[in-house]
């Protein structure tokens, strides 16, 4: 054995990291803002560098862009056959429960699980706003008998709350900031909004205080009943809508005061009618400045802020025979197509287009009360209604569209809200309940109604356009039939106009007639007088010369 020594150089390592944000996009460019990328874009065209650039990569891509289309880079080499769930009957099963930790005491009541939203980056965790939506119940009348908190539950962890929020008043709604997941913003029974920052320290673990909280004098006068974030450089905005008929515009950063608000009149002008906001739907694929509100009186209004001219961008769909006997509890976009919506209220669900003030499709009257509805991210045909006896309709329009594909009984409590996991790139497999007494059962469907189908996206797009020129159809007829109905009565109108001018005419000529046969009675009257007179006077006059 011999010892052997080698002089190595010495490897030095060290930690390093490179913050890429946004995709490339400059700092001030928000890429999820059609307005500001094609602004960027256009303004970067016009620079000579980048003409430049593009003259002198020019023969260079286009090398690239042959050798592309010579070979084929995009070949799956272990593609299989795509599993067909065409056949398999609709089922679903549940994975777990996670119950109201809130016990009310004696009273034999529960909290309500108003809103379910879920993480954003994936089905992880779920934030459950708890309110009691019974308006004086003499069992919640009292302050201290009034359970506060709402939850953060980890789908994992069903029996312990991941994070607790501690609101000044119990919360009606509850959302996920899209752009920073770790903040949230919800919306009181008393018509506070509440801003929620899980990254801040000093609060006990697992124990969220309010960040930041409204005013009570410049927020709403009744219960929020919905509260979307909304599309902004900042990722701050978010609006806000009430039974009080107002939908207001905060900035989380500063909530004392509300960057903008808007009565929701049907007529900016005066006269007409304000209607209290139930539902809320905003979606940036449809327009950044585009709002759907569902309200009490079972009325839609779409609210554009960039037509703000005309009627405060406020646009009434039917308020006849095409609305909501009730409330309407739930308006969401289609994911695939967001030109077409749904609505839930009364017995019915209803899908609109924006094109029409009328629906354009009627599902018929469940045997219960509709509570809440949405559609499903991952297939364009489907959608979920629950019901005041416990049950979860799932329609399938890509299947029928007369009856439910398949029921599911949740329990014996009234449901109260639904939220489907997932986006259009995937998911639509979990499925979230609340009911009345604050339980969220956790849903799984089977693969038929979770999983896209074969052309399903053309076909209920095409299913709903032709349902769309159908109702046009239908209007301009009714609009025709109107038309001719009232050019009819304004023919009767003129012919009996006529005929009474005729009837005048005939009566002006009698009565000239009259006229002129008693002139000539009394002018025949004095002629025989005049005549009378002279005889006599020629009869009389020899007899006095005579004597």
């Amino acid at each position: 054995m011999s010892e052997h020594i080698a002089n190595t150089e010495r490897s030095v390592t060290a930690s390093s990291s490179m913050r890429h944000e946004e995709g490339g996009w400059p700092k001030d460019v928000d890429p999820s803002e059609q307005s500001d990328v094609s602004r960027f874009r256009k303004k970067a065209e016009k620079d000579e560098e980048y003409k430049n650039a593009i003259k002198d990569l020019g023969p260079v891509i286009g090398q690239c862009l042959r050798q592309n289309n010579t070979i084929d880079i995009y070949e799956e080499y272990f593609e299989g056959d795509a599993a067909d769930h065409s056949s398999e009957p609709p089922s679903a099963k549940g994975l777990a429960v996670f119950r109201d930790p809130n016990a009310l005491g004696a009273q034999g009541a529960q909290r309500t699980a108003t809103s379910i939203n879920w993480h954003p980056e994936g089905p992880t965790k779920i934030a459950v706003s708890y309110s009691v939506l019974n308006f004086q119940d003499p069992r919640f009348l009292g302050s201290s008998r009034m359970p506060l908190p709402s939850y953060v539950w980890d789908i994992v962890n069903p029996n312990t709350p991941d994070v607790e929020l501690l609101p000044p008043n119990p919360l009606v709604c509850l959302r996920y900031n899209p752009k920073s997941t770790e903040t949230l913003v919800g919306g009181s029974y008393n018509g506070l909004i509440t801003f929620y920052d899980l990254r801040k320290p000093g609060a006990p673990t697992g124990r969220a205080a309010p960040h930041d909280a409204s005013v009570i004098e410049k927020s709403h006068h009744d219960p929020v009943y919905d509260v979307f974030w909304v599309s902004s450089k900042t990722g701050n905005q978010c609006v806000s809508v009430s039974t009080d008929g107002q939908m207001l515009w905060w900035d989380t950063r500063r909530l004392a005061d509300p960057s903008d608000r808007l009565l929701l009149a049907t007529d900016a002008k005066g006269g007409g009618m304000v209607l209290g906001g139930s539902a809320l739907e905003y979606n940036t694929e449809a327009g950044p400045t585009k709002f759907l509100v569902g309200t009490e009186q079972g009325v839609v209004l779409s609210v554009n802020t960039r037509n703000a001219k005309q009627n405060n961008g406020i646009a009434v769909f039917d308020m006849g025979p095409g609305k909501h006997h009730g409330p309407i509890y739930s308006i969401q976009r289609n994911p695939t197509n967001t030109k077409f919506f749904l609505t839930v209220g009364d017995w019915t669900a209803r899908i609109w287009t924006e094109d029409l003030k009328t629906p354009i499709m009627t599902t018929k009257y469940h045997p219960a009360y509709l509570t809440a509805g949405c559609w499903s991210p991952a297939r364009a045909g489907v959608f979920f209604v629950t019901r005041m006896d416990g049950v979860v309709d799932i329609w399938d329009y890509f299947y029928r569209q007369n009856e439910v594909a398949y029921s599911h009984k949740v329990g014996d409590s009234p449901l109260s809200s639904i939220s489907v996991q997932g986006h259009v790139q995937g998911g639509g497999r979990l499925v979230a309940v609340g009911d009345t007494n604050g339980t969220v059962s956790l849903l799984e469907v089977c693969d038929s109604l979770g999983s896209p189908q074969p052309n399903e996206k053309a076909a209920i797009n095409a299913m709903l356009e032709r349902e769309t020129k159908q109702e046009k159809n239908l209007d301009l007829r009714e609009k025709e039939l109107k038309r001719s109905k009232n050019l009819e009565a304004e023919a009767k109108q003129r012919e009996a106009a006529e005929k009474k001018d005729g009837k005048d005419e005939k009566m002006e000529e009698l009565l000239r007639m009259v006229d002129a046969s008693f002139l000539a009675m009394i002018k025949s009257a004095e002629d025989d007088e005049s005549k009378a007179t002279e005889t006599f006077d020629t009869s009389g006059q020899p007899e006095a010369e005579g004597k």
